[in-house]
């Protein structure tokens, strides 16, 4: 829509004796910029329905929403001074901070879901001791101790992950956070070693 379009609107509606449904978003953001208070009540009482609305979009949660709406409208009063006229309008502007900052909440909550699901893995990962009791039926614990203290750290996690813990390559990749051709060299590399050291022939 045009600027004469939009005009012809607002006195459309103003003939009608409806008031404008909004104030002058860019102009109060100026003033907002300048440090004007009850502009900035006027801003948020225009925008905190549509980034509320926005956020719960992005974020299904109510609580959480809300949470990142009052830090949404925080941004709008610190951030005002950047908001250029030029390149959009002031709803366009201030929902564009609510997307990111909502999906900036949805990436650091899977973070630390992830965080909290290798934790995990490593809290189920089989102790040294526990990793020699399982060979043992085979092989002395203790020449089964010195052949695993031949290897590298990351050949020997490796190894523990995939053999006792049962973990598939990628997933041993993604926990030790090792590309996975590095994981399939080590526990290659691994395997040879423990081979050769407890005299296994192949």
């Amino acid at each position: 829509m045009t600027s004469r379009e939009e005009t012809r609107v607002n006195q459309a509606v103003q003939m009608s004796g409806v008031p404008s449904p909004e104030p002058d978003l860019q102009e109060l953001m100026v003033r907002v910029a300048r440090g004007d208070q009850d502009a900035f009540a006027k801003v948020y009482d225009a925008v905190s329905g549509p980034v509320l609305g926005l956020v719960r979009s992005v974020l299904r949660d109510p609580a959480q929403s809300e949470e990142v709406a009052q830090e949404v409208l925080v941004e709008v009063w610190r951030t005002a001074p950047r908001f250029q006229a030029a390149r959009g309008s002031a709803m366009n502007w201030v929902l564009t901070l609510a997307h990111h900052r909502a999906v900036d909440r949805v990436r650091s909550a899977e973070a630390s879901a992830a965080r909290e699901h290798k934790a995990a893995l490593l809290d189920r990962t089989p102790a040294f001791d526990e990793v020699s009791e399982q060979v043992e039926t085979r092989l002395e614990r203790e020449q089964v101790r010195r052949c695993l203290r031949t290897l590298s750290e990351l050949q020997r996690q490796s190894v523990t992950l995939a053999y006792y813990q049962g973990l598939t390559y990628r997933e041993v990749a993604e926990l030790l956070t090792v590309p996975l051709g590095t994981i399939k060299t080590r526990l290659r590399d691994g395997l040879i070693r423990l081979r050769d050291c407890l005299g296994v022939s192949a």
